[in-house]
């Protein structure tokens, strides 16, 4: 049997599964003949997909059936339902959001690394591109072993900055998100802006000879800082793969997931942001602070950020399952 064929003469039977599982789903208890008619409905989908996966692998059906037979696994041998809370969705629901969409996070990481080393490059030989970014007034105070950091400090009250940084920060990363919706292009601009930025004004400590000063800053709040922004970009990606990619299933169905998802990852980073902005008004422009201390901070906060978007217990949770999420190698029995 061909794929055009196996498809066309198997469909209704997923399309039959999937409704009714739905049903079951908004039912707080099903009737016994229910649970029997999907459970015999289930078992087409788990034959459907083993043949799928070994005659027809990567396609469009292969993956609709995993994810028929990954929501069947998880509806019909569920753990009995709990309390649903926020520390449900930081523990399982983000991260496995975070570990399904790792590829178009990667994409994100790259573009942001390439960026940099690009601007670093070309600022330590034409120091004007980073002129561009810092702007004039703080070039002449690098000239003069100021850098303008030290505002945060003395011309703002605490309350006031962090309210502005947290402000700032969270338009960029709702900015690196929306650019989704433009095909991914917004976010490739946010992932390319920063990206140069932070290689050039490296790039330009470096020319005055402020770059020990310029870590020292940075090292409380600079690496989760960056991190939100390129996994906020990553997840634009994810909805604008959702928007350009459907192959050969439907368009609404692909958006919706990638949608989800991409909500799901924006979620999970925009909290920290506000911490962020506590610590970089008060930590990072902190000359009382030892740097040793700075540093160690921001490697707990990236560390905690990390553990949690790529907590690699959340994979298959009963928490984070739902139509359309796949769950990790439903290919044999149901207790296979």
């Amino acid at each position: 049997m061909d794929y055009a064929a196996f498809q066309r003469l198997r469909q209704p039977v997923w399309e039959g599964f999937e409704q009714a599982l739905e049903s079951a789903r908004r039912q707080s208890r099903p009737s016994h003949q229910e649970v029997e008619a999907l459970a015999m409905s289930y078992r087409q989908v788990l034959h459907d997909h083993a043949l799928a996966t070994s005659r027809y692998p990567g396609t469009g059906a292969a993956r609709r059936l995993r994810r028929l037979a990954a929501a069947g696994t998880h509806y019909l041998h569920r753990e009995p339902p709990a309390k649903s809370s926020g520390g449900s969705f930081f523990l399982y629901t983000f991260p496995n959001a975070v570990w399904r969409r790792s590829r178009a996070l990667g994409i994100a990481l790259g573009v942001f690394v390439l960026l940099a080393v690009f601007g670093l490059a070309v600022t330590i030989y034409r120091p004007g591109l980073g002129v561009a970014f810092v702007g004039t007034e703080a070039v002449e105070g690098m000239r003069h072993g100021r850098l303008w950091t030290e505002s945060l400090t003395t011309t703002t009250p605490p309350a006031i900055s962090s309210s502005f940084i947290a402000t700032n920060n969270l338009s960029v990363a709702l900015t690196a998100w929306a650019g989704g919706a433009l095909a991914g292009i917004g976010s490739l601009f946010i992932l390319a802006l920063n990206g140069l930025m932070l290689g050039s004004v490296i790039g330009i400590t470096l020319h005055y000879s402020m770059d020990a000063a310029l870590f020292e800053f940075i090292a409380a709040h600079g690496p989760l800082e960056l991190t939100i922004i390129i996994v906020s970009a990553g997840a634009g990606l994810v909805l604008a793969h959702g928007l350009v990619t459907a192959q050969d299933r439907p368009r609404g169905e692909v958006l919706r997931e990638s949608a989800r998802d991409a909500l799901v990852i924006l979620a999970g980073c925009l909290p920290w942001l506000v911490l962020l902005a506590l610590v970089e008004v008060f930590v990072s422009p902190d000359p009382q602070v030892p740097v040793v201390f700075k540093l160690a901070l921001g490697l707990a906060l990236e560390a905690a950020f990390l553990g949690l978007a790529f907590n690699p217990l959340a994979t298959g949770s009963p928490t984070s399952t739902g139509p359309g999420i796949e769950a990790p190698h439903p290919t044999g029995s149901p207790h296979g």
